[in-house]
């Protein structure tokens, strides 16, 4: 079944496809706010991190924070776009609570960076190019505390002013699966980079979606939004229902309201907030407290030149230079941990051994205990100190598992363990083809049978021997000594 078939989803009525674009809001990495100097520091006491500005005192002045423009067009940059060298701040007039202003700085028709694209990793091992259409700066909002009082929302500014870049893609994406690949992907991009943590746990990256439905090949129908989705799970869960709830309703004979929805994760569905918005509706004109932001090429051409290699360079030298799967190189490369872990571990090794290594038993055993990679207690020389013992024979695959789960558990050297508990492989010749001879001599009956065509016995002499051996001899000896002590 091609990609694209199997993400119709089956209606009543025939096949629909689901159409999906994401507006992704990422807090900037800066020290202080996108026009003031107040701290942004998570987790701090309520309103301990709020200027004049962010409070919007009268007579207060916004003042651009250049760290900000430079960590967008970081961004911009690594998202292979177009870098715009003037860009103007608008006013977009709404009023709530939590924006002490009455309006956001924010910016429209004139964004700091224009046209870009991600290339998704897809779980059947392929590639899709999802495009970008633009990047801009702006605010965030304070916020609104509804469950501290029976009678009363509190109100929390340490979040207001905080610069966000919003990355609004193109309608794309077509399933919950791979809009969650390319938010992991972006994730992935800007920690790359440095611009922003994506941690969506703290709200410091977030996503509007955008899903609509429509039979495969027909123009878009009418999009709902669904409001500040902080997790990728919760996201994929509230596409997949609204694209459900859409279906129904045309299904019998209802038509889509275009509004603003909000994901219940307890429920697991989504619910009206409001009409949505169309441009006119916030009046957006310029800011006339800040000249539009214009800098020169000199200043683009330097940020290019001290970006990081990004997870696709990596992902393509990995499979070149090492001769991994692009599954394997994906999976290495989302985090730039993992990958600087995993080249100290390859480094002078069999590469393919290092990455299975790496995948199966040590993020294996790391998900099962629930610890983050620099959490781990095999580090990459204890690691590496293992995948040698096996490329030196000195110990089998098989041993080496049982190794590897010591290691885990008590944080010793491969070596000292093998040491301890006499586990080197059996590669003396001699020694092998006595326990083969043990075996022959103890299954007779059972060596008549394979002589007389029973080739599928072999297996049974193989597992005899490793058994008397206690799993120290060498497989491929075994093997190898086996078949022509049995040819007889």
């Amino acid at each position: 079944m091609s990609e694209a078939k199997s993400n119709l989803i089956q209606g009543t009525t025939g096949e629909w496809e689901i159409v999906i674009g994401l507006e992704v809001h990422a807090q900037v990495t800066s020290k202080s706010k996108l026009f003031s100097g107040a701290a942004t520091d998570f987790g701090a006491e309520p309103n301990t991190q709020v200027s004049l500005v962010d409070s919007a005192m009268p007579g207060m002045l916004p003042v651009i924070n250049e760290e900000c423009v430079r960590q967008a067009v970081r961004t911009g940059l690594g998202l292979k776009a177009e870098i715009n060298r003037f860009s103007v701040f608008d006013r977009k007039n709404y009023f709530y609570a939590d924006l002490p202003q009455g309006y956001q700085i924010s910016q429209y028709k004139q964004p700091i960076v224009g046209e870009g694209e991600i290339e998704v990793d897809l779980a059947d091992g392929g590639t899709k190019t999802v495009g970008i259409e633009r990047l801009h700066l702006e605010q965030d909002a304070g916020k609104s505390i509804h469950d501290q009082s029976p009678s009363q929302s509190f109100i929390d500014l340490n979040r207001s002013g905080v610069a966000l870049m919003e990355i609004v893609s193109r309608p794309d994406m077509r399933s919950a699966a791979e809009a969650a690949a390319y938010v992991k992907k972006l994730r992935s991009i800007l920690r790359y980079l440095g611009t922003c943590d994506g941690n969506m746990q703290e709200g410091s990256m977030r996503a509007d979606v955008n899903v609509s439905v429509r039979k495969p090949g027909e123009e878009f129908g009418t999009r709902c939004e669904i409001k500040n989705v902080n997790s990728i799970r919760f996201m994929q869960q509230a596409i997949e229902y609204e694209a459900r709830r859409q279906i129904e309703i045309i299904e019998d004979g209802g038509t889509i309201d275009q509004e603003t929805r909000l994901f219940d994760a307890n429920r697991g569905e989504t619910r009206s907030m409001r009409s949505k918005e169309e441009a006119h509706d916030y009046r957006y004109f310029p800011d006339p407290d800040l000249l539009p932001l214009q800098f020169s090429e000199d200043f683009v051409e330097a940020e290019k030149a001290k970006l990081p290699e990004l997870p696709d360079a990596k992902k393509a030298r990995f499979m070149s230079d090492w001769g991994l799967s692009p599954y394997d190189a994906a999976i290495l490369v989302e985090e730039q941990a993992t990958a600087a872990f995993y080249e100290k571990v390859a480094e002078g090794r069999d590469p393919k051994l290092a990455a299975n290594w790496m995948i199966t038993e040590l993020f294996g055993n790391l998900n099962k205990a629930g610890l983050e990679l620099s959490e781990s207690p095999v580090d990459e020389a204890k690691l590496g100190g293992l995948i040698d013992l096996i490329a030196d024979n000195t110990i089998s695959g098989r041993i080496a598992k049982d190794v590897f789960a010591e290691m885990f558990e008590s944080g010793k050297d491969a070596a000292a363990i093998v040491e301890e508990k006499g586990l080197k492989q059996v590669t003396d010749t001699g020694a092998i083809e006595a326990l083969i001879d043990g075996v022959m001599e103890a299954q007779a009956d059972k060596v008549a049978e394979y002589r007389s065509g029973k080739d599928k016995l072999f297996g049974f002499f193989v597992g005899q021997v490793m058994k008397q051996s206690q799993g120290k001899a060498n497989p491929a000896l075994v093997n190898e000594l086996l078949k022509k002590k049995l040819a007889g």
